[in-house]
């Protein structure tokens, strides 16, 4: 492999690294944000984002719950997605990429960014209906907006991952009839 390829994968594995990062330090300061709004609300105007859903806990608990591990699961989902992705760029063999382990973990990254995606899509429409109801959740929408996206995604990337199946399936044939 070229000088120029290994570069641009380095950077690829630096970037990758900083998204990692980046979405733990969101999904940690969103769970913060949810213990801070139960037991001490009047501190959330000073935290992370500032995410202050207290209104809609006071008119209906149920909502306030559905909401906050709506967003929280989304936010843990990408973290972990880019945990996935980063023991892909590690793990990976370059002279050799068609192996089992990367076909798995494609397939594992196909299927955390549709859940990703379904997921954002079940919440856009739940807030769209407290929405109906009189609630304020334009502070939300930040959380889910892409619910389309991830859900192409992950089609794209099912489809990558079951090439990578077949490429394992014709490789390891070929490595039996030498």
């Amino acid at each position: 492999m070229s000088k120029t390829n290994n570069l641009v994968f380095l950077g690829l594995k630096i970037v990758s690294w900083l998204i990692f990062v980046g979405l733990c330090i969101e999904s940690g300061g969103l769970i913060v944000n949810f213990v801070f709004s139960l037991y001490k609300p009047e501190m959330v105007d000073r935290l992370y984002q500032k995410l202050d859903l207290s209104e809609m806990y006071a008119r209906s608990e149920w909502a306030f719950y559905c909401m906050y591990s709506l967003i929280l699961s989304i936010s843990v989902l990408k973290s972990v997605l880019f945990y996935v992705v980063i023991v892909l760029v590690t793990k990976i063999d370059l002279a050799k990429p068609f192996n089992s382990f990367v076909a798995k973990q494609i397939s594992q990254i196909s299927y955390f960014t549709l859940s990703i995606g379904l997921l954002s899509y079940i919440a856009r429409q739940s807030s769209g209906n407290l929405k109906k109801q009189g609630f304020e959740i334009d502070i939300l929408n930040q959380f889910w907006a892409d619910s389309q996206a991830f859900i192409l995604m992950a089609a794209v990337i099912y489809i990558i991952a079951t090439i990578f199946s077949k490429g394992v399936e014709i490789q390891n044939e070929n490595d039996l009839t030498v």
